[in-house]
């Protein structure tokens, strides 16, 4: 895949992700409840932090090295998603959103000077960029794109069933 290929694909799924919660006011943004308890501000900090994971294991990669493993270095990756929930708990949503675009236009950055022959064919560079980021965008789109349809059904379906249909 040539850059420019690589930089769109990228480029679709984060305006995707993005567009999964436009438009919901700020206030619905700190709702819990959207994936576990979390809640949109907090799976933003969440896609944020593993493009952090992205540009710290990258250079590393094209350098020839191997990232540690999850299971090693934290007991694995629900524990390092836990352990930066816990992390990430108090920022401000302000914060959370400059984080997010910050660390996005360095990635895109990094992306646009990486070497080119990285992004050709099925490399561990792909293969680690694609699971970081546009391989992981889609999955919290649609959470949240399902809570949203959830949460405008009159009623409040997200607590309990729908009624049932009479015959």
């Amino acid at each position: 895949m040539d850059r420019g290929r690589l930089l769109k694909r990228l480029d679709r799924a984060w305006e995707a992700f993005k567009q999964s919660y436009a438009g919901v006011p700020d206030a619905e943004l700190l709702e819990p409840g959207v994936t576990g308890a979390w809640s949109i501000k907090d799976i933003i900090a969440h896609v944020t932090w593993w493009e952090e994971e992205a540009l710290k294991h990258l250079p590393l990669i094209l350098a020839g090295g191997r990232p540690p493993r999850y299971s090693v270095t934290y007991g694995g990756i629900d524990a390092f998603n836990a352990w930066m929930t816990e992390q990430k708990k108090d920022l401000s949503l302000a914060e959370v959103l400059r984080q997010r675009d910050e660390v996005h236009h360095r990635l895109v950055a990094f992306i646009e000077s990486a070497p080119i022959h990285e992004a050709a064919g099925d490399t561990r560079f792909l293969r680690r960029l694609r699971l970081d980021t546009y391989g992981h965008y889609p999955k919290h789109a649609r959470a949240i794109r399902l809570w949203r349809g959830r949460a405008a059904l009159p009623g409040s379906l997200i607590a309990s069933p729908p009624p049932r249909l009479q015959d």
